[in-house]
Formats: C-alpha cells, structure tokens, sequence
C-alpha cells in the first residue's frame, strides 16, 4: 500500500502485527491525585543513561498531566492482570480503587504483583506527529521475576499457555486446527458431518504450518491468530492443538463459512467439534476468549484475551 492511500485503521492493524507487552503509565496531577493508562507503546532506550520511553496520543484525556509532569512510572503488567489492562484503557471513575499501589521511591504510582516497574523523571518530551514522546530517566525499578501479559492484532495472549502448546506438540503425534473466523462465521468441512480444518503437525512451528495449510486449502489470506485449544483425545491418541485464525474476503475453494450458534450437534462430526464451536460462539458474543486445556471431554478454560 503506497503512502498516497494510506488507511488509518490498516496501519494501525498492521502496527498491531508486532507483538508487545502490555503496561500502565503512572502519575500524579497537580492536585496529587493518581492517573494512569494502559499502554504498549513502550521501549527500553538506553542502559547509560538509564532511558526509557512510551508512547502518548495528542487526544490522550491525560496528554495535559502527562506531558506537564515532573515524572511517571512504567508498571509493565503480569500475565494475569488482564482486568487491570482493560480497567485502565477505559474512561472508568476510580481506576485505582482496582489495583493495590503505592508511591514509588521517585513518587509516580506503582503497582503490586506486576512483571516489573521502572519509576522515572522526565528526561524530554519530544513530538511525534500526532504523537508526543515520553522520555524517562530510570529512578528505581523493580523485576519481580513474573511474566508478562502479550498484547497482538487486538487481543492479549500470555506466554505460559501458548508454551504449553510447545510441550504439548513434543508429546506424540499432533493435529493442527483451526476455528477460521470471518464476520462471526467459522470455516467448516464437510457435508454432513462437519469438521474444523486440520491437519497433521510434521515438524517446524505449528502456526507457520497451520497458516500454510489453511493458505493453501482455501485459497484465502489467512492470518492464523492465539492458541484457543489444547487437549488429548483418547478416541485418536492425538494431541489436538487447535488456533483462532481469521481469513480474508473471497469464496473458498473448500468448505463453508457457517454461523457456529445456529449448529446443531448431530452436524457437526464429533463431540470436540461441537464443544469448542459451542465456547466460540459464547466467547465471540463478548469478545473474551479463553484457552482450554484438558481432553476432548474435561478441562479447563484459561480466560486470558479479552479484546482491548
């Protein structure tokens, strides 16, 4: 896409392709009141000095405190403070009544149970079109040894579960599949006796092969997207690893996009089937989305990527 057609919404999907953690930036007012925001524009810069930026839009309700500070703080999130994300990326009264903090050493808020938090003094504040940078100068920090909550193409994944599906893949022979989403319909195969497409994981790394796959089953562009499924179906010995994936416009060269809340059970070809359809269309409904784990008839779902 040249520069003279640029789509804002486009760039910003395809911005939201890298992969991230997620963080809250922190402070007080002038009243000493605390703010804060969710944010994954954020980089380490320099080790000496101590540097680190984020990230902050012109239209930001707290682009006046923040860019008028005299210091904020980095609280990088822990993989199971989603709640704490979501809270802190919507216009809610009282943020920190849901979170325990305390000033850090340098002042700006900190938060606990956090991967880690950087507490800093502003070093510069330089603008960036419709964007200012937020340069901070390290004051104290704190690793606390957890890992991160990720953030990718509007959802949040964690890096323990999609591990899980590593150690899973090492265990016996494997299928890939897929719930392939397109406007709140899924890819099934199959006349009858509906299937998700699957395939056989031969080695290399599973999404690659699942996007490959599904590319070339369909005719589509596929983006395959977090981990959904993991479970041992003791009727095929397998382990089934099963992703969310969306595909692009057009007719597919095989199978059909059906609406999973209108399946029946007898359509669909086996109980696994219809279970993780039945979740998808429960979860899609509100936009929280969990990973299972267990076998093809007792687990447990993880609720771990809530769209931002």
């Amino acid at each position: 896409m040249s520069n003279a057609t640029f789509d804002t919404r486009a760039l910003r999907n395809a911005f939201g392709a890298f992969p991230t953690g997620v963080t809250v930036v922190t402070t007080h007012d002038p009243g000493g009141h605390p703010i804060g925001f969710t944010a994954n524009s954020f980089t380490s810069v320099s080790l000496d000095p101590p540097l680190l930026l984020v990230c902050l839009a012109k239209t930001s309700r707290n682009f006046a405190v923040m860019t008028e500070a005299t210091g904020f703080a980095i609280n990088i999130l822990s993989e199971t403070q989603k709640d704490i994300s979501n809270t802190f990326a919507r216009p809610v009264e009282d943020r920190f009544s849901a979170v325990a903090w305390n000033n850090g050493p340098h002042g700006a808020p900190v938060f606990d149970s956090v991967a880690a938090w950087f507490d800093c003094s502003m070093e510069q504040v330089i603008e960036a079109g419709d964007h200012v940078i937020l340069m901070g100068r390290v004051q104290a920090f704190a690793d606390n040894g957890l890992n991160g909550l990720g953030y990718a193409k509007g959802s949040y994944f964690t890096p323990a579960l999609a591990g899980k599906a590593v150690s899973a893949a090492a265990e016996g022979e494997v299928e890939l599949s897929a719930v392939l989403e397109r406007n709140g319909t899924v890819l099934l195969l199959g006349d009858t006796s509906l299937t998700l497409p699957a395939c056989a994981m031969a080695g290399g790394e599973p999404t690659a092969t699942l996007q490959d796959y599904l590319r070339d089953l369909t005719g589509l562009a596929v983006s395959v997207g977090f981990l959904y499924s993991v479970y041992e179906s003791r009727a095929d010995n397998r382990q089934h690893i099963v992703y969310r994936a969306s595909a692009g416009d057009g007719e597919p060269a095989a199978g059909r996009f059906l609406p999973p809340a209108n399946l029946a059970p007898e359509m669909l070809a086996n109980p696994a089937t219809t279970d993780i359809l039945r979740r998808f269309a429960a979860e899609s409904s509100i936009g929280d989305f969990g990973v299972y784990f267990g076998n093809e008839t007792a687990g447990k779902v993880h609720p771990v990527a809530r769209k931002a």
